[in-house]
């Protein structure tokens, strides 16, 4: 597992590492201490991915268009 700062990981960087807690703890094999410290961990490599989603998430838009069909600006996707 990765020394660097979860804030300072990309998406891919903090999904990896998660992918990795996550076989750790299902292993089995880690002892008590060790395990709160992945779950914790973990948590927290959560945490980024959904920050980082939902940033993406809000910079998408939809394109409208008009009767014409020709291009008339964004809006959210959601709208």
């Amino acid at each position: 597992m990765s020394d660097k700062p979860i804030e300072e990981m990309s998406f891919e960087e903090a999904m990896r590492e998660l992918e990795a807690v996550v076989n750790h703890l299902e292993a089995g094999d880690v002892e008590l201490d060790r395990s709160i410290e992945l779950y914790e961990r973990g948590a927290k490599l959560k945490a980024r991915c959904d920050a980082t989603l939902k940033a993406a998430e809000e910079k998408v838009a939809k394109i409208t268009t008009g009767a014409d069909g020709r291009p008339t600006g964004t809006e959210p996707l959601d709208s």
